[in-house]
């Protein structure tokens, strides 16, 4: 999709009411870590995805845009307000960064009878601080290919299954799955197994029976035969200086691949950083300082950015 906002949403009214099965969406994904791909979305899916949301939520509401209109996520919040009409409820989705800059807004957010939080990792404690302000978080796991968030808060949404592969790869089934790529069928065949969809995310079942999503698959960074999460040093290293962080392998003669941190903090040096790891084994080798991560249109970290950022350093 593409457009401003205002026409987007009259692109989606239409396309709602059609009376018979519309032509599908087509929505790019965000290419945070490489080539971005486009996702064919029928009305079913997308229909069967924001009744979903609604039924978990307490009932459907009006949406508040935050995020870019032409991405999933932004058009999900058009559509859910299309699709459920008007109601005295409401419910805004945001990305953990948004979350974590409004800090100082939180008051805004508890009029709100959901704040959707998704589109990368929430810190946890983050999340405990903003419902201690009394934010209704509910943290969002799914992507393009699912029409959006399919598991809320670690539980599957209505109609959704979910399985974890023998590799510890998440695998998601549902009414609200993709059709496939566009015009790259290859890619479309190798998404799926045996008709579920290979997230390419890495997950377990908590004791609490939740979904807890442990790493990228693409990401984890193969230091001399240590399998590095990035996301749990990024976690470890947020907590430790209060700051943006990132967490990227680039190539490395001796290591293989060599794990680099890239942190918005300029007081900070490497041994701080390597003592802030635990296990030792994860700990970074190479620091890199700047004064903002750099992000896409979305809010997501520019991973080719920063990767290049890192091999450049």
């Amino acid at each position: 999709m593409s457009g401003d906002a205002d026409g987007i949403r009259a692109l989606l009214t239409a396309w709602e009411a059609a009376v018979d099965e519309p032509e599908p969406l087509v929505i790019a994904t965000s290419g945070s870590t490489g080539e971005p791909k486009r996702v064919v979305l029928s009305r079913r899916a997308m229909r069967a995805s924001a009744d979903a949301t609604h039924a978990r939520l307490g009932g459907p509401g009006e949406w508040e845009l935050n995020l870019p209109p032409t991405y999933v996520a932004g058009v999900q919040v058009l559509y859910r307000t299309i699709r459920g009409g008007s109601s005295a409820r409401r419910y805004v989705s945001l990305v953990p960064t948004q979350l974590v800059r409004s800090r100082a807004e939180w008051a805004s957010l508890c009029a709100y009878d959901a704040v959707l939080v998704g589109g990368g990792p929430l810190d946890p404690d983050v999340r405990a601080e903003a419902e201690d302000a009394g934010v209704p978080v509910v943290q969002t796991y799914g992507m393009s290919e699912t029409c959006g968030g399919c598991v809320y808060d670690g539980v599957p949404l209505d109609g959704v299954e979910v399985r974890i592969a023998e590799d510890g790869q998440v695998l998601l089934r549902g009414p609200m799955l993709f059709d496939g790529y566009q015009d790259e069928p290859e890619r479309t065949a190798a998404a799926f197994r045996d008709g579920w969809l290979v997230t390419n995310d890495l997950g377990h079942w908590a004791e609490d029976g939740r979904l807890k999503v442990d790493a990228r698959l693409d990401d984890l960074i193969n230091s001399g035969g240590v399998k590095v999460p990035p996301q749990a040093v990024e976690q470890m290293l947020a907590r430790r200086f209060g700051a943006e962080v990132a967490v990227v392998g680039v190539p490395d003669e001796e290591w293989g691949q060599r794990v680099v941190a890239i942190l918005a903090r300029r007081d900070v040096s490497l041994s701080d950083v390597r003592e802030a790891v635990e296990p030792r084994t994860w700990a970074p080798r190479a620091l890199v300082a700047v004064d903002a991560l750099p992000r896409l249109e979305n809010g997501k970290p520019d991973r080719v950015a920063l990767t290049r950022m890192a091999a450049d350093a």
